[in-house]
Parts: C-alpha cells; sequence; structure tokens
C-alpha cells in the first residue's frame, strides 16, 4: 500500500498564520506540524512508558529499553484484559496525562479551534505489537468513538520516530467535506469499526513522523492506522482529542480509555501523582455533556454476531474476547449462541 501513498501536506509554513491554518483544516481536513511538540519532553515519556511495558513483559529483557523491542510471545491488544492491565499502569503514568495540556500543544490548537481549547479528559495512548496486522487501526472517522461535536479535533503524535513501515498515520484529505458520519462496520482492529474502502473515493496521504511531528485533523477525517510491519518494535503514539468549550461533548470521554473494559477509574489513574491541577480540570467549565450514541457500536456487533454464525474468524475471536471480558453479560449470551452455530 504504502507505494500508492502520497505525501502530507507541511504546514509550518503558516505556523504564524491562524487564518491559513483554518483555512487548511477547512480544506484538507488536517495540518501536519514538523517539530510542533518538544523531542525531549516526548523521548522521556517514551522512557516512563516503555519502562512500564518492559515490567509488564511485553518487552524483550536485556534490550534497551528505549528501543521498544517486543517480546512476540506476549501480543495482546485492546480488548484482551492482558493489554488491558499493563495499559491501564500507563495510563496511570502523571507524564502523560500532562503531554495533552503541554503549551506547544495548547497553542496550536487554539489556532485551529479559535476559541477557548478544552483538551479531553479522556486521554489516549496506542500501544501496538509488530506484525500483528489483523488488529492495525482500520479505515474509519473519529466521530463514530468520541461524538459529542463534530468541531472536534485529534492531535497525534508518535512518541518516537515513526516511519510508515512501523505504522504511521494515513489520512484521505478532503473526505470530512461529506459533513456527515458514513457508513461503519464490523472490524477486528481497535474501535471495531471500519469503512470499506471500496466505499471511498480519494488518496491517502502519510510521512514518515519524527518524533514531535504531529498530524491534527478533524473528527469527520477518513484516516487508517498503518500495519507495523516491522520485524520487532513497538509502535506508541499519542491520540489526544480536543475542542471549544461551548461545544457538546459526549459522557464517554468524561471517563478514562478502556475503562469500560476493566474496573479502572479516574481515583486510580491519578494514585502516585505529584501534583493536583490537572484532576478532575474539566469540571471548572459548565459543559454540555450528551449522551453516548449507540447506534454504531450497535450495528458493528451485529454484523460481527452473523459474521461468526457464518464462520468468520476474525469476528469469532473478537467475540470470544468479550465474552473472557464480560462473561456475564446479555451480549456475551447472544455471542455464545452465535459461536455455538455448526457450519
Amino acid at each position: 500500500m504504502t507505494n500508492n501513498i502520497e505525501s502530507l501536506r507541511e504546514s509550518n509554513d503558516a505556523l504564524d498564520d491562524p487564518v491559513e491554518i483554518r483555512c487548511r483544516i477547512a480544506d484538507d481536513g488536517y495540518v501536519f506540524i514538523r517539530g510542533l511538540q518538544s523531542r525531549d519532553k516526548l523521548l522521556s515519556l517514551r522512557r516512563a512508558v516503555l519502562g512500564v511495558m518492559m515490567e509488564g513483559g511485553w518487552l524483550v529483557p536485556g534490550t534497551d529499553v528505549m528501543d521498544g523491542i517486543a517480546d512476540i510471545s506476549t501480543r495482546c491488544t485492546e480488548g484482551d484484559k492482558e493489554y488491558t492491565d499493563v495499559y491501564h499502569r500507563v495510563y496511570s503514568l502523571e507524564s502523560f496525562h500532562r503531554s495533552g495540556h503541554w503549551t506547544e500543544v495548547m497553542a496550536m490548537m487554539e489556532k485551529v479551534i479559535d476559541a477557548e481549547v478544552l483538551p479531553h479528559p479522556q486521554k489516549i495512548m496506542r500501544l501496538w505489537y509488530p506484525q500483528y496486522t489483523d488488529h492495525t487501526t482500520p479505515i474509519h472517522q473519529d466521530y463514530v468513538h468520541f461524538q459529542g461535536s463534530y468541531d472536534t479535533y485529534t492531535c497525534w503524535a508518535p512518541i518516537g520516530d515513526c516511519s510508515m513501515e512501523l505504522g504511521a498515520l494515513a489520512v484521505m484529505p478532503g473526505s470530512h467535506k461529506i459533513n456527515a458520519v458514513r457508513n461503519h462496520h464490523f472490524s477486528l482492529g481497535a474501535g471495531a469499526l471500519a469503512i470499506y474502502e471500496d466505499e471511498l473515493d480519494g488518496h491517502w496521504h502519510s510521512a514518515d513522523f519524527e518524533v514531535g511531528d504531529s498530524l491534527i485533523f478533524n473528527s469527520l477525517l477518513v484516516h487508517q492506522a498503518l500495519p507495523n510491519l516491522t520485524e520487532d518494535r513497538m509502535r506508541i503514539s499519542l491520540d489526544n482529542r480536543y475542542q471549544s468549550v461551548d461545544v457538546p461533548i459526549a459522557e464517554q470521554m468524561l471517563t478514562p480509555h478502556l475503562s469500560n473494559l476493566s474496573d479502572y477509574d479516574w481515583e486510580q489513574a491519578y494514585a502516585g501523582w505529584e501534583t493536583d491541577d490537572l484532576k478532575y480540570y474539566w469540571k471548572a467549565y459548565d459543559l454540555e455533556v450528551m449522551k453516548k450514541i449507540e447506534r454504531w457500536g450497535a450495528k458493528g456487533f451485529e454484523e460481527a454476531l452473523e459474521l461468526a454464525r457464518n464462520g468468520d474468524p476474525k469476528a469469532k475471536l473478537h467475540l470470544r474476547r468479550m465474552i473472557r471480558r464480560v462473561p456475564d453479560t446479555p451480549g456475551a449470551e447472544r455471542a455464545r449462541e452465535a459461536l455455538e452455530v455448526k457450519m
């Protein structure tokens, strides 16, 4: 696929022109800024994150922690208990949450949004094993997951250099102009929802990212992660969201990421923090909070059930993970029934 990918448009030339930044967001759906974030701060965060992953058994003992050399035998992903256990130890790092509020990031988001900016409480980090391509984040729009307002933006940045081979992000410029949510289907990858590529009309753009490079894009922009094709290197990235304090936010974005998959809350996340200024910071605002829209996830689940009944191995794996995670729920019971169908 990388042979057909065009280069991202760099927007460092417009850093001092907020109007031009917003014009490019409106036209392309994204802006790509080289060196936006502090290299030193990101590398310090990388060391902390990889240290937790080494302690969790995900990296090869005796290797340099900064190289992020994966122990392939421990491969897991979102939806696996093994993943969530280590991920929430990473999630409790104060430095991780503070990175979403760094001055250089907030200043850039103010230019993009042209209003007082709210960083979403639900910070997200992606920790992806190599050679696990079936679980790559599929083609999708972010809105189906974080909802609230279309005028919400993701700031994606790798924690360390990230080539296309390692799994950089790819976007389809202009695909947000439909101003609507596209049809999403079941997927085994992160988020469990995907747009079929044959339903799209556009070209993919990506780049080899260096630590500090950042890609900011609209919630309706069609995008995907490229697969991590390296032999043994972990791919780690920040995936944070921002909006004006004056537009609605969905209720799930006020909770820790993946807390719906385990018994984990903000008090657990905050345990051991040295400062208090970011604890429950969003409660200082009079936010309009919306209920989560369930229809996209519900549709994907129904598709997974039907695919599993017809023997689809990816759907069956997805349902088995669900049963293991939440065995005593109506959804798990339906999953068991679908898996018991004999073909």
